[in-house]
């Protein structure tokens, strides 16, 4: 098997927010290639890491890299299930939970894997190779308007509607079978006056294909809500986005958890009787600083927020 790369975004700044203790109980929900979790175990004596990540090349890997760790636990699975894991090691609550919601290195660079519109490979997209759909199955049996909402809800896709018809017509012919072919529908349906003005033009539909592959905003906001309730007092949630749909989430679950009130601006009295669980340690989101932008382009759309629980 092929060394799981990933080079850990704000690494520092992930490991401030979470305030490690050495005797605490930490969860890493997307190890990927155990660059953050390889810093939490050190700074752990009598404290627990459990690792999870729903690609089981990220799981073998993770596990050869910290094998010198005697505290660390992993488990195979889409972090959403969390609770399953945390009921086969026996956990209770944690001190503090990452979640890095980026692709890995490894799964972007593994031509075979069909992530990179930059390498012509079969169309795959999944993380978890177990499950049955992937960018292939979306790209030929999806329907014109599900294509065209996918790419329009989850690429913000101008030409979501012209892209999504030449698939069609496209496929009429013969399965869309590789990335490369992909790429080229794409081309062909995206003015050439505007292709690659911001950046490369399949970049927003290689983007959406990924998220619909792998339900990667399904749940998510629940998910969160979740994670907080699993944490003890002063336990921290820290949450690595990549692109301005999940950030969102994560913001309007972040403002839920640490807000009273929700009722409606213009009503006389609080009737909701909603109480925050948690504060916000960082109001704005952190960004990466100027020299890891220079040296890591993946890190130039990372946002990281913090919260603690009351």
């Amino acid at each position: 098997m092929a060394e799981f790369k990933h080079y850990p975004v704000m690494l520092n700044e992930c490991l401030d927010a979470l305030n490690i203790k050495e005797d605490g109980i930490y969860l890493d929900c997307t190890v990927g290639g155990a660059g953050h979790s390889a810093e939490i175990a050190k700074r752990l004596t009598a404290g627990k890491l459990l690792c999870l990540d729903k690609d089981i090349e990220a799981i073998q890997s993770s596990k050869e890299r910290l094998k010198s760790f005697k505290n660390v636990m992993f488990y195979h699975c889409d972090f959403k299930e969390f609770k399953k894991a945390m009921e086969f090691y026996k956990l209770t609550n944690f001190d503090g939970i990452l979640i890095d919601l980026g692709v890995s290195s490894h799964q972007i660079d593994s031509k075979e894997r069909g992530f990179s519109y930059m390498q012509n490979a079969r169309l795959d997209m999944r993380m978890n190779k177990e499950q049955d759909l992937s960018a292939f199955e979306v790209v030929n049996e999806y329907s014109q308007k599900e294509l065209e909402k996918i790419f329009f809800d989850y690429g913000q896709e101008t030409f979501s509607k012209r892209i999504a018809e030449n698939i069609v017509l496209a496929r009429e012919d013969k399965p869309i079978e590789t990335t490369f072919e992909l790429v080229d529908i794409i081309d062909r349906s995206v003015p050439k006056k505007v292709r690659y003005k911001k950046g490369h033009s399949a970049k927003k539909i290689f983007q959406a294909l990924r998220i619909e592959v792998n339900s990667e905003l399904i749940n998510l906001y629940e998910t969160l809500i979740d994670l907080t309730e699993s944490l003890n007092s002063k336990g921290r949630l820290v949450v690595l986005t990549f692109h301005s749909l999940e950030d969102k989430i994560v913001k309007d679950a972040f403002k839920f958890l640490s807000t009273d009130c929700i009722c409606p601006p213009n009503f006389p009295v609080c009737v909701c009787g909603h109480k925050r669980q948690a504060n916000l340690v960082n109001k704005k989101p952190i960004l990466a600083s100027e020299k890891e932008q220079a040296e890591n382009s993946r890190s130039h759309s990372a946002k990281l927020r913090i919260l603690e629980k009351i």
